[in-house]
């Protein structure tokens, strides 16, 4: 493959139009190659405007009228229902709301509350060895609290680790470094046939690929509930707030049995304008808000997702699927060709169906430096510990040409050894 060869690959795709969405003229004029979507998407051209009617004029001339006048009291839902259109799930299930991690806490509380109680003997958090530490952290610290285990396996042993004391299986999709991606029905599937309920990470996955929460809609292929990331491939700007789904056979027989969620708060409360001193949970997966929403970075997140909504047009989610995987085959195949002998070792599978929307090369010795002295080249990408240089290829704005420019800079960063430079060896605060 040659870098021709690639433009005329640009040129001949159709989702090409929806690289203008976003705010990356700068980047093009500097030939800049950015790779790290799957850390922070770009820019949306109409977030920045959208953000300065929300500060100047509604809440700088509406002040607290645009509660209402605005519409700020449904954004969030009206965000939600759109996310909804994302990952398999109906509108009413999915909330905007807080953290990933919070919200990681608020349904695997749930999740623990409804397994033990319909199993008592069931104490285990199952969960990869590798799953996101943030995601561990959290499930560690819940299962402490409610006398659970947590245990932990290699991705080739979950589905075998799944036993008749296990409570909840919590995976994500994507895995953050390799980019090794599980197959979601199959293991919805093992962990309910062991009688526990699947919680799906979807912070790496949403917005690059379909996802089906809901599966083929059977009980037993349906996850039970799933978090997500707003700040990644969904475009929403940095620390845009998270979303989170619960299936409706949960939060009905919340409702029915009076159950609340871990930290109830007054908009999740079923009239919160009632301030009633009396908490009455909202029905269905409103329960699962709690404080008042960040309406500046909503309405940033907003403009995010509908630029992956966008993709419908042309072709939708299954076109930027394809789009993503030929991106990411292509840079796996330039690597192994122009980056031989330097130590390299491509650790995100070859196999299609296992892989997400970013590529993972391991280099036992320099992997940090060598990504400082590729973004002095202007290629950004980024690092993980220990030995991870990651490449995040997002399909609504990543090109062809950007991937044969990145590889090959990289070819040149080997080759000259300008990666040992002593400036690369410093290690910024956040890699």
């Amino acid at each position: 493959m040659t870098r021709d060869a690639c433009v005329a690959l640009d040129r001949a795709d159709v989702l090409a139009p929806l690289r203008a969405q976003f705010a990356l003229d700068a980047a093009d004029a500097s030939g800049l190659v950015y790779l790290d979507g799957n850390s922070l998407g770009p820019l949306p051209r109409a977030a920045a405007a959208r953000v300065r009617q929300v500060v100047e004029a509604e809440w700088g001339d509406g002040l607290i009228r645009s509660w209402n006048d605005a519409g700020w009291i449904t954004l969030s839902q009206r965000i939600a229902d759109k996310i909804a259109r994302l990952v398999g799930a109906c509108d009413a299930d999915v909330v905007v709301a807080d953290s990933t991690s919070v919200n990681l806490h608020k349904v695997l509380s749930a999740a623990v509350q409804i397994a033990t109680a319909d199993a008592p003997a069931r104490r285990v958090v199952l969960s990869e060895r590798t799953n996101f530490p943030s995601d561990l952290y959290v499930a560690d610290t819940l299962a402490r609290q409610h006398g659970l285990q947590l245990r932990l396996v290699d991705a080739d042993d979950v589905v075998a680790a799944l036993s008749r004391d296990t409570a909840v299986l919590l995976l994500t999709h994507v895995d953050y470094r390799t980019g090794r991606m599980h197959d979601m029905a199959s293991v919805t599937r093992a962990a309910h046939a062991a009688g526990a309920l699947m919680i799906w990470d979807l912070a790496h996955s949403a917005g690059a690929m379909p996802v089906e929460l809901h599966g083929d809609g059977s009980p037993e292929g349906s996850a039970d509930f799933a978090v997500g990331c707003g700040y990644k491939y969904l475009n929403g700007g940095p620390g845009a707030p998270a979303f989170l789904w619960a299936h409706p056979r949960h939060t009905r027989r919340m409702d029915a049995e009076g159950w609340r969620q871990p930290l109830a708060g007054w908009f999740g409360h079923a009239t919160p304008f009632a301030f009633a001193a009396d908490y009455r949970p909202a029905a269905g997966s409103a329960r699962f808000q709690c404080g008042t929403p960040p309406i500046v970075s909503l309405a940033a997140l907003e403009c995010g997702i509908d630029t992956v909504l966008a993709a419908a047009a042309l072709g939708g989610l299954a076109a930027l699927r394809r789009k993503s995987v030929a991106l990411t085959s292509l840079f796996i195949a330039l690597v192994e060709q122009r980056c031989a002998g330097h130590g390299l070792m491509v650790v995100t599978p070859r196999e299609t169906e296992q892989r997400g929307s970013h590529v993972a090369v391991a280099h036992a010795d320099g992997a940090c430096a060598i990504v400082q002295a590729l973004i002095a080249r202007g290629v950004i990408g980024d690092f993980r510990a220990p030995d991870i240089l990651r490449f995040g290829i997002a399909p609504l704005y990543t090109r062809f040409v950007d991937v044969w420019d990145a590889v090959d800079r990289l070819a040149q960063v080997l080759a000259s050894g300008e990666w040992r430079d002593e400036r690369f060896a410093v290690r910024a605060t956040v890699t």
